[in-house]
């Protein structure tokens, strides 16, 4: 559909398209682009690495969709608000949560959850699309305390299938919620690809059906996610209500450490597409045409990111064992006789298991 064209700043060899944000393109904002992404990316490396040892329970990475995450994150301002999946922890890092708590989420904790003080993290949403819902109702508080406080919601192809999608649209566009709904479009429901889920050309159509803004962009272009997801944000603080973006991109690997892409789509597809559109890979292919690259600023980088999340990884596991008790203890304000049973038959297996 002509309206919903992809919208992209950078081309795949790293050219810049958009001549008006040449002025905002300092060197030192293009490098803390570059540092973010590449910090994420061996955080995602890592945790894949520690759950395969072990260290880590089941993991949902996202390599390949960093540029779509860090961009539109950093677009936020520090009192907004950030409602991420189970795939989200770029966008959440970038935003300012702690490695540490992120980590200790993905090994059951309950301390995973908490977000550092001051700052507007939801937990991540496993049921699909709920956070919409979520994110909708936190942009209405902001908006009836006179505040300009935005919120964005992430979530992938398969949650606009679901009937929260559309209540959490339909609500926002009724009340010009300050909300901005990200959609990262990685193509695939775990295995079910794009075209078995709907009919529709595009996700961005899709808002259409609300009388809200609804753009398309390459989730790959770190700089057209940016610039547009700020545009977003901006509409939304000058009472203008929500905007529907749907980011283009792709994740490399499995759904989660417990899948085998390999069932369900060709992987050389995967590396094909690392190979031209990467996110890392463009803006570095950007900073170089623009003689902006160094090769040893580029080590020192990785160097400085491997160091901050190896120390996130020592405060992880150097956490204080769990307590069993908690798994029982906070389900109701007065435990039922069930939760009660439940908790001296566990109680009961670990006696005999550690006979």
């Amino acid at each position: 559909m002509e309206q919903f064209q992809m919208i992209r700043y950078l081309d795949e060899n790293g050219n810049l398209l958009n001549s008006d944000i040449s002025k905002a393109l300092s060197i030192d904002f293009i490098k803390e682009l570059y540092t973010r992404l590449l910090y994420v990316r061996t955080f995602d490396r890592k945790a894949i690495s520690l759950q395969r040892q072990g260290r880590l329970g089941t993991y949902a990475p996202f390599e390949g969709q960093e540029a779509a995450q860090v961009g539109s994150a950093l677009a936020l301002r520090p009192d907004d608000w950030l409602f991420p999946t189970y795939r989200d922890h770029a966008a959440s890092i970038t935003f300012g949560h702690s490695l540490k708590t992120i980590l200790l989420y993905w090994n059951g904790r309950l301390e995973g959850c908490v977000p550092p003080d001051g700052k507007k993290i939801f937990p991540p949403a496993v049921p699909i699309a709920t956070q919409l819902l979520h994110a909708t109702g936190a942009a209405m508080a902001e908006q009836r305390k006179g505040t300009d406080n935005a919120a964005i919601a992430y979530f992938g192809d398969g949650a606009t299938s679901e009937g929260d999608f559309h209540e959490g649209l339909n609500f926002a566009s009724v009340f010009k919620a300050p909300v901005v709904f990200f959609n990262q479009n990685n193509q695939f429901a775990i295995s079910v690809p794009i075209e078995r889920q709907m009919n529709s050309e595009t996700i961005a159509q899709k808002a259409v059906a609300y009388g809200i803004p609804g753009i398309r962009i390459d989730g790959n272009d770190i700089l057209a996610v940016y610039f547009e997801t700020k545009k977003a944000l901006n509409r939304a603080r000058n009472g203008e209500g929500p905007t529907l973006i749907e980011a283009v991109t792709w994740r490399y690997g499995a759904h989660t450490t417990a899948d085998d892409p390999t069932k369900y789509r060709n992987q050389a597809e995967s590396e094909v597409k690392r190979e031209k559109s990467d996110p890392i890979l463009r803006l570095e292919r950007f900073m170089k045409n623009e003689g902006n690259w160094n090769d040893e600023w580029h080590e020192k980088v990785a160097q400085e990111s491997a160091q901050s999340i190896e120390k996130a990884v020592a405060e992880m596991e150097a956490f204080p064992e769990p307590n069993v008790d908690d798994l029982f203890d906070h389900v109701f304000a007065e435990k039922t006789w069930s939760i009660m049973d439940q908790k001296d038959q566990y109680f009961e297996f670990l006696r005999g298991v550690n006979r």
